[in-house]
Formats: C-alpha cells, structure tokens, sequence
C-alpha cells in the first residue's frame, strides 16, 4: 500500500495573485504524484491547508485537488479554520465539532486527529478528543493503525517551531498511544521539513511542506534579539511516501524537480542488477 502525503499549503498567502508562488509548487507535486508509478493509493493532506482561513483559498484548494486519480483526506492545521473550511468541504467528517475520522484504507486503518486550536499556532488535544481516540484504537486493538495530524508532538530541535514535551495536549495524547502495539506511525506536518524519531513505543515522521521550507538552524533563539538567523527558505516543494508492505511503515521524502540522472538501469548496468536480486532468499528458493 502506497500512501502520499502533503502538508503546510499556505494556499492564500498571496490573496491576490492569480499565480500565487504557493499555488504553483503545490500543482507540481500534485502533478508529480498522479504521474507516479505505482500510483498512491490516497493522498493525504495534513494541516495549514491555506494561510489565512478564508473561504476563497479553501475552494481554490478544492479544485487544485479536483482531478486526482486517488481519494484525498484533510488534516487540520494552526492555519485553518473549521467553520469555512466545513462550509466548502461538507463532506468532511466533523465529530463532537472537530475533525477526527476513521480510514479504512484496507490493510491499515487510518484515524486522522484534530490537533487544531484556532488562535493558537502549537497544537492541541483536548479530553473531548482524547476519549474519541481512546474509544477508536480500542475497539480494534489488533488492527494495524496509522495516526494522521498536523503537530508532531515532540521537541524537533528548531526553536521558534519546536514542540514543549511539556505541553498537556502531548501528554493526553501520549497516554492515549502508550503500550499500543498496533500503531505502526504517526505522520505529521507543520514544521515545513522532513523529520523522523521514535516516541511513545512507535515512529513520528514529519513531512516537507508543498510551501517554502525552514530552514535549518538548531540554536537557542531569544525573543528579544532578532539575530538575522535565516527562517524560511524557498527550496523545492515536497512531499512524503508512505509504504506500508505488511509489516512495517516505510517512509520516503522527496521533491517535486528535476533531478540531476546519474545512472539509469539499461544494459551495461544489467548484470549488477541481477547480482544484486539473485542474492535475495526468494531468488534462492526459486532456483
């Protein structure tokens, strides 16, 4: 099973233009990804779907989402707003008045969380989700689970983004997963770069974003001291790949541009392939 995902769109960034940067570097991962073989088999999309939580770019997200070839599923982040966004997509499945759903996606079930607090830019859980949660993963407590939000809930090192261990909403959520077997993942957006650690007896990855990325800079920041560190930076839009191939839950990063071809598979480079398979346990059994 192969899952896509996209994150942090910020759709509406530039309001007025009708070639907006964000827009354009969403249509080429898009573009990329329904071009791909094999095809995903869903798309995720995790959380600041648009920037500023109007109706417009939320229907400009809909009809850049309108013609794919997979089914798309939509993760609340700090950026959006449910009410619009529920106003333009009714379809979506709000419960106890946030967006908290359940795919069955065949070999893994997939249950998206809200982790959205509006006014608030670092996540939230509160009890009304966490018992949601709680009810879901036990009702099915053998069933391979993959958890779906916009906020990872762990310290990722990058100051003005991090994630305090000792937020509440980590902790609710952290009880909710712990000594939980089935949980293969918890993949997450919000920090516009390709993370990936171990927490609560599973595996948080975090995906670029479609949008600019941030940069990268691990020092303490102080609040008081602009100090001209650089914050977003305009490498290319990204996107992540979830394979899951029974057993566990792969993921791959990558970018929507040209890539630099070094070597292709064609008959010089043919016998290092074969070599390569033959040494496999199925190719032996074959023989």
């Amino acid at each position: 099973m192969l899952i896509a995902q996209v994150t942090d769109i910020h759709l509406g960034f530039e309001p007025d233009s009708p070639d907006e940067f964000n827009r354009q570097r969403l249509d080429r991962v898009l573009a990329e990804l329904a071009a791909m073989d094999p095809r995903p088999d869903l798309l995720l999309a995790t959380g600041d779907l648009i920037d500023r939580g109007d109706r417009e770019s939320y229907e400009r997200l809909r009809d850049a989402f309108s013609n794919l070839p997979f089914p798309v599923h939509y993760a609340l982040g700090n950026h959006d707003e449910r009410e619009t966004f529920s106003a333009v997509f009714p379809e979506a499945a709000f419960t106890d008045g946030f967006l908290q759903y359940i795919v069955d996606a065949g070999p893994l079930r997939i249950i998206v969380l809200d982790t959205l607090e509006e006014g608030r830019h670092g996540g939230a859980f509160c009890d009304v989700r966490a018992r949601w949660l709680k009810a879901r993963l036990d009702e099915a407590p053998d069933t391979r689970t993959l958890i779906v939000q916009h906020h990872p809930p762990v310290e990722v090192g990058i100051a003005w983004m991090n994630t305090d261990p000792a937020e509440p909403w980590v902790e609710r959520l952290g009880q909710c997963l712990r000594g939980r077997t089935n949980v293969v993942g918890v993949v997450c957006g919000h920090i516009h770069r390709a993370i990936t650690t171990a927490w609560e007896g599973t595996v948080v990855a975090t995906c670029p974003s479609t949008a600019p990325q941030v940069a990268l800079d691990l020092r303490p920041i102080d609040p008081d001291v602009p100090d001209q560190r650089n914050l977003i930076i305009a490498d290319p839009p990204g996107y992540a790949l979830h394979w899951f191939n029974g057993r566990e839950l792969i993921t791959h990063w990558d970018t929507a541009e040209d890539h630099q071809v070094l070597a292709r598979y064609d008959a010089n480079l043919q016998g290092m392939i074969q070599h390569m398979l033959a040494e496999r346990p199925g190719a032996q059994a074959a023989e």
